[in-house]
């Protein structure tokens, strides 16, 4: 194998593919980047740990055919560090090593197994559907913050994702708070599909579709796998085992308070008053009529405290929520005003979209100490 190619193009592509590569594998090969150069096809850049894996074009002329595999990080500082803005790559066998010139610089980059380093799924044209990659960032974003990060409870790390008819809807939870949001499609789908995708796949996914120019993503479902296909950029996952919890029973049915406030308002009280909020100190939201109070107290730490006016009505109550949570909802709204349902301190407190009601955010409550 024999590559000449630009420096920042390779730059640019391991920047994003190394964040794939594993980084605790007994594996070594999956530490790696793969550089594949095959006749007749654009060459390309490959990495996984297994859950998740990404193919990215490189830009390149091909000398002679072939393929290798390189340590991920090493490869990317040294990219990083090259002199000249153009270089060659060039595998040498006998040497099990990568020769690589930039300018004044050689290097000499020892492989790692090829045969070690696994076949990526490819994309399905049975089950593909296209949707609006806009459309599917957006949805990803507004909820990917609710997935849990514990790895003992698998099925919660994922995001529900469906699409069907003319609605996309994405669903994630961390059994603490809820996120649920439906986003209406300007066309009928051409298909339809259900999974539960890892979140980091899917955050990984948003990265590079922000980074890119395609309008439009094909997605295709198999027994496992899924797999992504953004212009020439394929990423591919495993799809979680179990089942996914019945998102909408924990839904209440109705509520004591319905309260239009100010997003921005609500968000920069939130935000100021959480920083008093330190060693797991809940946030207290205390409401009379017409006024909402945000308080927090961590011992040794100090207090504070900051009111609103809202259109509260009925018996005076206090809740306590957890800050982070708290805010993540608040910035997931993305309108000027929200929907704020309340029913008792010891009931989920539910944060909605004005109107057309397309997100919902749910938030258990934290028992205060009176």
């Amino acid at each position: 194998m024999k590559l000449s190619l630009s420096a920042a193009e390779l730059l640019a592509q391991l920047q994003t593919v190394t964040r794939v590569a594993s980084t605790r594998s007994a594996v070594q090969a999956l530490s790696g980047v793969m550089i594949s150069a095959q006749n007749g096809s654009t060459p390309e850049l490959l990495a996984t740990d297994m859950e998740v894996g990404l193919r990215l074009p490189l830009q390149a002329e091909v000398a002679t055919a072939g393929s290798t595999v390189l340590p991920a990080r090493l490869l990317l500082d040294v990219a990083r560090s090259l002199p000249s803005d153009q270089l060659t790559m060039e595998l040498r066998s006998a040497e099990q090593d990568v020769e690589l010139i930039s300018g004044s610089a050689t290097f000499h980059l020892r492989t790692l197994r090829a045969e070690d380093f696994p076949t990526l799924p490819s994309p399905s044209p049975d089950t593909r559907i296209t949707l609006p990659a806009e459309a599917f960032v957006q949805t990803i974003s507004r909820v990917a913050r609710s997935a849990s990060r514990d790895e003992t409870r698998p099925v919660l790390t994922g995001i529900l994702f469906s699409a069907s008819a003319q609605e996309l809807r994405m669903v994630a939870t961390d059994s603490y708070r809820l996120s649920v949001k439906e986003t209406a499609l300007a066309s009928p789908l051409q298909g339809s599909l259900e999974a539960n995708v890892p979140a980091r796949a899917l955050q990984e996914l948003v990265h590079i579709a922000q980074q890119s120019s395609a309008d439009s993503l094909a997605v295709s479902v198999g027994q496992s796998q899924v797999v992504f296909e953004l212009g020439d950029i394929v990423l591919s996952s495993r799809l979680i085992d179990g089942q996914f919890p019945n998102y909408r029973q924990l839904l209440p049915e109705s509520v004591d308070h319905e309260l239009r406030i100010s997003t921005a308002e609500l968000t920069d009280v939130v935000r100021r008053i959480s920083l008093l909020a330190q060693k797991n100190a809940p946030l207290r939201l205390s409401f009379v009529e017409g006024k909402l109070t945000v308080s927090a107290q961590t011992p040794d730490v100090g207090e504070a405290s900051e009111a609103i006016p809202v259109p509260f009505h009925g018996e005076p109550f206090d809740i306590g929520f957890n800050p982070e949570f708290l805010r993540d909802g608040l910035e997931s709204v993305e309108s000027d005003e929200l929907v704020l349902k309340l029913i008792s301190p010891l009931r989920p407190g539910l944060i909605e979209s004005p109107d057309s009601g397309d997100f919902v955010y749910l938030i258990m409550p934290i028992r205060l100490n009176a």
